[in-house]
């Protein structure tokens, strides 16, 4: 079964050229009043693959998500656009473009917001501070550049930009925070096709200086991009914390390590693997930020990530712009044998999206059945189920069922590998999307969950305690919205619940 599935997926992998950059250029977008768009036949926020649950701008394009700050009791989101959220369930967007005063032929990339509390920036207490990529487009140079904010609002670019330039074409997105023990801000770069993390720490956010780099370690097949940094509570612990790094790598996927970081360098826990670490197990999440928190009240770190891979991202068929954010989640590190290991939540607050609960528990009969308790109309739904593992058995869902078209997630309790398929799911012709996915997944007390959120056009799956998580686009059509349950043998019991979730935007 292991080599089978492993030379399915290295047939499915798909070509990546080098040379390809993780962050586009930012529009100018405006602002629509009235609830449709120019255009577009469905009303605003009720267009085809628009997700329900999850943030898109109200029109155009978004990718990595930039500059998240938690301060004076919100959520602050950038993609140099801006929204903000209360509740990181519902999102109100504040400016489509936020960015002002850069010279011709410059554009913004990825990049983060720091609140400059002390005034070491001389523009003033409090004042907001982006960190950006700057890319010249006629040399194609990439270099960090900084413009600051009265409002968090409206950036004013700086006049002695770059503030760090290595005169590469393969130099982005920066991390930027504030380093209490050293009385410092650090910066955190992706040299990217040398795969790796730059550090760099000033007193001014002007002036700055190298302290050390990390890497090439782990997955180093093709680029690194879009570098995080921040701590994390062991095993429940606030007292006991370690540093992670998360990069984006290949244009495709996340890893993370885990570490210590003392103001100047990052080094790997003892007994770290070799072997690279994933976020996400999934085909499309990347490019992920953790909140930075001003107002020291979060209890765990929350990220959000994009929800697409560089393959086919501009050939999203959305009629109001192209991407879309996952879910938020709180990361924490909790100990397995083989060592510390990131796991994710989804944060509890969606939990006041659901309406109309469902619960059955029964043993599965052998083959593929629907459960007439449960048959949404639409794809905005989410399943809480745990199975039983005692019995050898191959079981799972078929979901967005519908015109021949589904998407498959299937375990084999011998193997321990849970298999995701969505070949055969996309209404849309998309170049590249037919693939599959896996992971191995150890059951937990004689059990494997599956939590899945399902919204229009993606699935979001947390296994366990969040150890394995699977994020994947889908695209099918309004009707493919069957639900189905199969095994392959008796024995295996289920543990069914699931709610309907109500749109953010009605």
């Amino acid at each position: 079964m292991k080599n089978t599935i492993v030379l399915i997926l290295l047939l499915s992998l798909p070509l990546i050229f080098p040379g390809k950059t993780a962050a586009v250029e930012a529009s100018p977008g405006t602002t629509f009043p009235a609830d449709t768009l120019p255009g577009a036949d469905a009303p605003l926020y009720a267009e085809p693959y628009r997700p329900q649950y999850h943030f898109s701008p109200v029109k155009g394009w978004i990718g990595d998500p930039c500059g998240f700050v938690h301060y004076q009791g919100k959520y602050h989101m950038f993609w140099w656009g801006k929204v903000e959220s209360e509740d990181l369930v519902h999102y109100k967007e504040i400016t489509p473009y936020a960015m002002t005063g850069q010279p011709e032929g410059i554009s913004y990339f990825t990049g983060s917001v720091a609140i400059d509390r002390n005034n070491t920036s001389g523009w003033g207490a409090n004042t907001w501070v982006a960190a950006y990529t700057l890319f010249n487009r006629d040399s194609k140079k990439q270099s960090q550049g900084i413009s600051f904010s009265n409002d968090g609002k409206t950036f004013h670019y700086y006049d002695g930009n770059p503030v760090i330039d290595l005169w590469s074409t393969e130099f982005r997105d920066p991390t930027l925070f504030w380093h209490a023990p050293t009385a410092r801000w650090i910066m955190v770069v992706a040299k990217a096709l040398e795969k790796k993390v730059k550090f760099y720490a000033s007193t001014d956010l002007k002036q700055w200086t190298w302290l050390s780099d990390f890497g090439p370690a782990g997955a180093q097949d093709r680029a690194w991009e879009c570098p995080d940094l921040f701590q994390v509570s062991v095993d429940g612990n606030p007292q006991h914390k370690k540093w992670v790094l998360v990069v984006s790598i290949d244009w495709a996927k996340e890893q993370y390590f885990v570490g210590d970081f003392d103001g100047t360098a990052f080094r790997l826990v003892e007994g770290h693997p070799s072997h690279p670490l994933y976020v996400d197990h999934g085909l499309d999440f990347y490019a992920s930020r953790t909140f930075r928190d001003y107002d020291n009240t979060l209890s765990a770190p929350v990220s959000i990530g994009w929800v697409a891979t560089w393959d086919y991202a501009q050939q999203a068929p959305s009629t109001w712009g192209k991407g879309f954010w996952s879910i938020p989640r709180e990361y924490a590190l909790k100990s397995y044998p083989e060592g510390l290991r990131l796991v994710q939540a989804p944060i509890r607050r969606l939990e006041s999206l659901r309406y109309d609960p469902v619960v059955v528990k029964h043993t599965l009969p052998v083959g593929v059945h629907t459960l007439p308790q449960f048959m949404p109309r639409e794809n905005v739904y989410e399943l809480d189920v745990t199975f039983s593992t005692e019995t050898s058995n191959t079981f799972g869902f078929n979901l967005c069922v519908g015109e021949g078209r589904k998407v498959t997630i299937s375990y084999n309790t011998d193997s321990r590998y849970l298999v995701i398929d969505r070949t055969h799911c996309s209404a849309e012709p998309i170049e590249k999307f037919a693939r599959m996915t896996f992971a191995e997944v150890t059951p937990v007390n004689g059990q494997i969950r599956m939590h899945i959120y399902v919204d229009r056009s993606s699935i979001e799956l947390f296994t366990n305690e969040g150890k394995e998580v699977f994020t994947l686009l889908t695209y099918p059509s309004e009707t493919q919205t069957g639900v189905e349950v199969f095994a392959l043998k008796k024995g295996t019991s289920m543990d069914f619940k699931a709610w309907k979730l109500k749109s953010i935007w009605k």
